[in-house]
Parts: structure tokens; C-alpha cells; sequence
């Protein structure tokens, strides 16, 4: 198997990580590519496009580094896994001191591969014509530069479904019900559960609360009323954008799912129970 590496650099423990991988690899056979930065912190050259021609491309650090991974890709079909060496890594497939464990299941071909659906998304940036884009967790649409409060008509398949006056408004997949839309009050959803979910950021009404619709929909988002200050727009938190005059968002269902690797007997609820410790007895 060829396996291509990426850290992020800045992390302090992603030099042990990384020794710790290649280490754990190298000595059960594997090819390793390793990413420019990442194969600096080892004083060596990397390669600019290190997914190419692998089979596993392995993300060091936590859940940001992975999504920065996934973008970097620019959708590429190799399943990815993450080890955490951050804090909450709802996404990653095992933690930093679990690697020699992580490396003996690739050499027994015993990992699971996950799929979690994605959005594509099409825009038009001001002064830069229309734009798409592929997004794991989110779409968000929301305030400029000021305090105030935006404008935002979303349609559902062409049916009108609310006019907002809000900070902004995130469309999310389940495995985006984890980030922010989690923060903004939307709800917890299962991977597997084919929908996703609209959550208004601080609404002025406090009966605007999240809706879920099926993954098969078309979600529109345009700005109402008189806006004028920009709206903003960024996909999985990566650079924020000016959305056009006049622009309507898109956004449905990509056709290809992201392929995540995941460790035998772990679960999206035993991670939830982790990682928001939830410690209920009856």
C-alpha cells in the first residue's frame, strides 16, 4: 500500500506523531509520500501533490487539519484517515497513541471505510464571476465587515421556505452537525441519515429554529430585503468570500461521497460520548 502523509506543522506534537507513523509504516512495508511541510519537520523534501497515486492519504493533527487536507485534495477518491493530535477529532480515525495499533490493522486489511455525503456548492464571488465548490461540514452565508443583522431568503426546491434576519445561515451535512452548526443550537445527526440540516445564526426571531430535509433537495439562498453591507460566504471554515449582488447560492448534494477510515469497533456514538462526555447513568 502507498500512503501519502500530511501533518500540520505548527502542532508541537506533529514531529513525535509523524516519526511515530512513519516508524509504525515503514516497518510493516508500507510507501510513504510525505507533504512539503510535513517532510520539512524531518529536514527532507516532500511533494507538492502527495495524494497522487496513493491509496491512503493520512492526516496528522485534528479535525481542521483534515478538512484542510480534504480541500487540498481537491476531491480526490482516496480514503482518508485522521489521527488526533488535536482536541476534539470527531472526524479522525484514532488518536496519536493508538498509531501502532492504527498500522497493524492497515497491514491486516481490517479497517472500515465510512462514507459521508457532501455538498456541492456553487456561488459567484464579486468581481470574480460564478464559482463551486465541495464542502464536508458547511456552507455558511453571514454578515460583512458591520454588526448588523442580514437579509436571507432560502428556497427549497424552488419553494419558498423563509425570509431571515440573522447573523447568517448554515446549511450542513450530518458530519457538519458536529461544528458549527452544533454551536449556532442545530441538532446532532447521525452520519448515515441521508439529509441535512438549515440552522439560522442568531436569528431576530426567536421562532426561526433548524430544519432538516432530505439530502435530495436543492437549497437556494439569496440575499432579501436591502442588505448593504456584503455578505459573506465560506465553505468548512477556509477563506471567507464577497458574495455578488444579486448572487443565489446552490447547494445540494455532491455526487461522490468523501471515503473516511475508521477503526474496527469504533462508533460515531462512542465518539459522541467521548468527546462531549456524556456521562448519564440510569
Amino acid at each position: 500500500m502507498n500512503i501519502g502523509i500530511v501533518a500540520h506543522p505548527r502542532k508541537p506534537e506533529a514531529l513525535g506523531a509523524l516519526r511515530a507513523v512513519r516508524k509504525a509504516l515503514e516497518g510493516r512495508g508500507f510507501q510513504l509520500q510525505l507533504e512539503v511541510e510535513t517532510a520539512k519537520l524531518l529536514g527532507e523534501k516532500g511533494l507538492e501533490r502527495f495524494w497522487e497515486g496513493v491509496d491512503l492519504v493520512i492526516s496528522l493533527g485534528g479535525d481542521g487539519t483534515l478538512l484542510n487536507t480534504l480541500h487540498t485534495m481537491g476531491g480526490c477518491p482516496a480514503p482518508v484517515a485522521g489521527i488526533n493530535i488535536g482536541t476534539l477529532g470527531f472526524l479522525t480515525a484514532c488518536q496519536d497513541e493508538e498509531i501502532d495499533e492504527f498500522a497493524a490493522v492497515l497491514e491486516a486489511g481490517t479497517q472500515e471505510i465510512v462514507e459521508r455525503s457532501m455538498l456541492k456548492v456553487r456561488m459567484e464571488e464579486e468581481g470574480k464571476g460564478v464559482r463551486e465548490f465541495l464542502a464536508m461540514n458547511e456552507v455558511v452565508l453571514m454578515r460583512g465587515e458591520t454588526g448588523r443583522l442580514v437579509s436571507l431568503e432560502a428556497r427549497i426546491d424552488g419553494d419558498l421556505l423563509n425570509h431571515y434576519r440573522a447573523d447568517g445561515l448554515i446549511v450542513a451535512t450530518p458530519t457538519g452537525s458536529t461544528a458549527y452548526s452544533l454551536a449556532a443550537g442545530g441538532p446532532l445527526i447521525s452520519p448515515r441519515a441521508g439529509v441535512f440540516v438549515l440552522s439560522p445564526i442568531c436569528p431576530h426571531s426567536l421562532s426561526n429554529r433548524s430544519l432538516i430535509v432530505g439530502d435530495d433537495s436543492v437549497v437556494e439562498i439569496q440575499s432579501a430585503g436591502e442588505n448593504n453591507e456584503p455578505i459573506l460566504f465560506t465553505v468548512d471554515g477556509r477563506k471567507v468570500l464577497r458574495l455578488a449582488q444579486g448572487c443565489v447560492v446552490r447547494v445540494e448534494k455532491a455526487t461522490d461521497p468523501l471515503l473516511l477510515v475508521r477503526m474496527p469497533g469504533h462508533s460515531f456514538y462512542d465518539t459522541l460520548r467521548r468527546k462531549l462526555r456524556w456521562h448519564g447513568r440510569v
